[in-house]
């Protein structure tokens, strides 16, 4: 295979594992801080102009949602100008582009799984920021595949979930963690596996597209699962009560959708298979995060 790929955003939880999926089949060039910032308009159409890739994939999000709320310049920049650049960009040289987004773009409101074409209505500045970049997209460059995911975890990255469960796990004895919030935990592997998958199938399969690992939970029962997964395998834990909360209970800057859960059925017919389920996912990522434990 010849086709050369930008991958922007390769330092993310989810762009480490893309990368290292496709670098044994495609030449991947990737693209993070400090070489490229996404705020800065001239230096992303620089890079795309240089690489001339036959596909770009854009795993780049400013996703710190609290901080989103008292950054909105930066969150605007990086989730919705830089996609518009990126669609451009993209639209000129006609390459196919792979975008990640998320459930934040829906409001939560819903009792049952999230489709392509349902109504958007996020919350927050980070789901504003993010349906924006959507649209700017949608509008710029029809051969694109907008990747939706939610609840993503993984081994590379700074943080997420089930790494912050591990540490406060081997910290205290009680955590408290929200029981009103509801998704399906994603396994950022399987989103580059999709993807991977994908690609040959391009651009046949343009348009927007939901992937998540299959079953239902909440946070809470999450945690609880994360921690009897990690003591099967030897995590060093210290916590002894896992205590459930309301949304209110534990307030944050930015609105959470209390019901993320997205359907991903018409991801499956492309892929010929349902994802995985999320339990199955998270034992191989604790077992895989144990191979490079060093520090929690």
């Amino acid at each position: 295979m010849n086709e050369s790929i930008l991958l922007l955003g390769g330092n993310g939880q989810v762009g480490q594992e893309i990368h290292q999926i496709l670098a044994p089949k495609y030449k991947v060039i990737s693209a993070a801080r400090p070489r490229i910032d996404l705020t800065q308009s001239d230096s992303l159409r620089q890079i795309i102009k240089e690489v001339q890739p036959q596909i770009i994939i854009n795993a780049a999000a400013y996703t710190a949602v609290d901080k989103a709320e008292t950054e909105p310049e930066i969150a605007t920049a990086i989730n919705a100008t830089a996609p518009q650049i990126i669609a451009e960009e993209s639209q000129k040289l006609g390459s196919f582009l792979i975008h990640i987004s998320t459930d934040y773009v829906f409001d939560g409101q819903q009792s049952h799984p999230y489709q392509e074409t349902d109504p958007t209505n996020p919350l927050s500045v980070y789901g504003k920021t993010k349906l924006a970049g959507e649209i700017a997209i949608q509008q710029t460059h029809p051969q694109h595949l907008i990747l939706r995911t939610a609840w993503v975890y993984g081994s590379f990255g700074k943080s997420n979930f089930v790494k912050t469960m591990l540490r406060l796990g081997a910290e205290r004895q009680e955590i408290r963690v929200v029981k009103d919030q509801i998704g399906s935990p994603t396994w950022a592997q399987d989103i580059a596996d999709t993807i991977a998958q994908v690609i040959p199938q391009i651009p046949e399969i343009s348009g927007t597209y939901h992937y998540t690992n299959t079953g239902v939970i909440s946070w809470y029962d999450f945690a609880v699962a994360i921690f009897a997964e990690s003591q099967k395998l030897g995590f060093p834990l210290t916590v002894q009560q896992i205590i459930p909360i309301t949304t209110a209970e534990y307030p944050t800057l930015a609105p959470r959708p209390a019901y993320s859960v997205l359907a991903c059925e018409k991801m499956s017919q492309v892929l010929g298979t349902a994802p995985p389920h999320w339990q199955q996912r998270l034992r191989l990522m604790l077992q895989d995060w144990l191979s490079k434990y060093s520090s929690l």
